[in-house]
């Protein structure tokens, strides 16, 4: 009997590789951390020596681990109190990294808020509650900041089509006050069944009205709305098996009632090989990307820099993970860059947090990136469970890789008569010019979107200030001052702070 029951076995496992020989995708090429993914398998956290080693950021910023043991961390959220909010996505859990209070840029504990969840992603937070987007359904519970603690949990919106080949699901409420949500295809190309499939929806808090607001989005995980403009951009994950350059994974500036291409055209409306032919009418109106990211890279994650708060040379700008490819010969992304949108609509992409990925060797995959209060950045890594703290100026980017110097104060070589004297003169040209209407929450008109200048010592001398002036960032307009008249307001800003 043993012995049948051993070659039943054989016979089985034969058949099953003769079916994957005979139907394995001729294009398919599985590199990376590939099988890992979908085993759940993690690597450890980097150690000092491999933060040091390994990862490379742009000139004045440092890294350090801000929780490790953070299995398949995802997304991210900050609360009221500087704690932030992580969904544990193999685990069903929601965890809370406290917020650090000793400066030693490490959490000072954590919190378990919410377990037990079908493959919880997205969070979001509104008028007190936490809400979560798990594979099929989007739930809340009252959320009390102060106390770390949730109250019962409460059905939004039920009905998603749960599972799939993209299974998470992505949530963020808009400037408008709504409630948006992305979910997936199930599929790498075909023909969906279900109208949410491959889409962005749109509903009140409450999950009523919820209705089709973007369609032919493959996968789009992230999606952020840009401060000044409240233009909504997404990151969607470009289809396999078409080679290692093509298609590209996409940025797309998401507008209501767009279309956008997939399953039947990718890029700027290239007819897909498989989908294309028989639908020229929906490729010719569907919307052509805004900027790729080349085939393959996995974008996640998208957050726009917290205004006035960003680091000198990145107003305005966004982060984008690049989880990192599987299906490419050779491995792409495995890191995060910046954005950098320009006024006639061009978008540069630049590294920022580089070295996941080294001559074949995986460390790590971000995943998503939020702002703490004092502009921080941290960094979710879903294979090595961390997340990640990237400071620059005094912060602290962790106990281990702090630095010993200290920056000094960017008017510590101005004479305290100077000082005085341009402060007068500065706070003479911001009133003159109406920059409070802009700057100043007191002084702001109902409906305007202020950008408070806050911790500028951290991140500008008098130079920067000036730069800023002389190329004002969108939408700051351009003024006609003197030289003697920016250093004035620059002196007068750095001062003030």
């Amino acid at each position: 009997m043993l012995r049948k029951m051993f070659v039943g076995l054989g016979i089985t496992l034969a058949i099953v590789l003769m079916g994957a020989w005979l139907f394995w995708p001729k294009n398919f090429v599985a590199k990376g951390p590939f099988w890992d993914f979908l085993t759940g398998a993690q690597v450890e956290a980097p150690t000092k020596d491999m933060l040091e080693s390994r990862f490379t950021l742009p000139e004045g910023f440092r890294i350090g681990v801000f929780a490790a043991d953070v299995p398949h961390a995802r997304m991210m959220r900050v609360t009221s109190e500087g704690d932030i909010l992580v969904s544990s996505m193999r685990e069903g859990n929601v965890i809370l990294l406290h917020a650090d209070k000793n400066n030693d840029g490490m959490a000072d504990g954590r919190t378990v808020l919410m377990s037990g969840l079908d493959i919880p992603h997205g969070l979001a937070l509104k008028s007190g509650y936490l809400y979560v987007a798990e594979t099929g359904r989007i739930v809340r519970a009252r959320f009390d900041a102060k106390a770390r603690a949730v109250g019962d949990v409460e059905l939004v919106l039920d009905g998603i089509p749960p599972g799939g080949n993209h299974r998470t699901r992505t949530i963020g409420f808009g400037p408008d006050g709504m409630l948006y949500l992305t979910v997936g295809s199930t599929c790498n190309v075909c023909i969906e069944d279900h109208a949410y499939r491959a889409a962005m929806v749109r509903m009140k808090p409450d999950g009523s009205g919820a209705r089709i607001f973007a369609r032919g989005l493959r996968n789009t995980v992230g999606f952020d709305w840009q401060p000044g403009t409240g233009h909504l951009y997404g990151t969607d994950n470009g289809r396999d098996l078409l080679g290692d350059d093509t298609p590209h994974c996409e940025l797309n500036l998401i507008e209501e009632g767009a279309f956008y291409g997939w399953p039947y055209a990718y890029d700027a409306k290239v007819p897909d090989p498989d989908y294309g032919a028989g639908h020229e009418a929906e490729i010719a109106s569907s919307k052509p990307l805004v900027h790729g990211f080349g085939a393959h890279r996995a974008p996640l994650g998208i957050r726009f820099l917290t205004p006035g708060l960003e680091p000198l040379g990145y107003e305005g700008a966004a982060l984008v993970a690049l989880h990192g490819s599987w299906n490419r010969s050779t491995l792409a992304g495995y890191k995060v860059v910046s954005l950098h949108f320009g006024a006639n609509g061009t978008v540069e992409q630049k590294d920022f947090l580089a070295g996941f990925e080294k001559d074949g060797d995986v460390i790590g995959r971000p995943v998503d990136m939020v702002q703490g209060p004092d502009g921080a950045i941290y960094v979710s890594d879903d294979y090595a469970g961390a997340i990640y703290r990237i400071s620059w100026g005094d912060m602290v980017a962790s106990k281990e890789t702090a630095l010993n110097d200290e920056r000094p104060h960017p008017l510590a070589d101005v004479t305290d008569a100077e000082v005085q004297v341009m402060t007068m003169a500065g706070s003479v040209l911001f009133a003159a010019n109406g920059c409070a209407a802009c700057h100043d929450p007191a002084s702001a008109a109902d409906g305007v979107q202020v950008k408070e200048l806050k911790a500028l010592a951290q991140r500008y001398d008098i130079e920067g200030i000036t730069g800023l002036l002389e190329v004002p960032p969108g939408p700051m307009p351009q003024y006609d001052l003197t030289a003697e008249e920016k250093r004035a307001l620059a002196i007068y800003l750095l001062a003030k702070d």
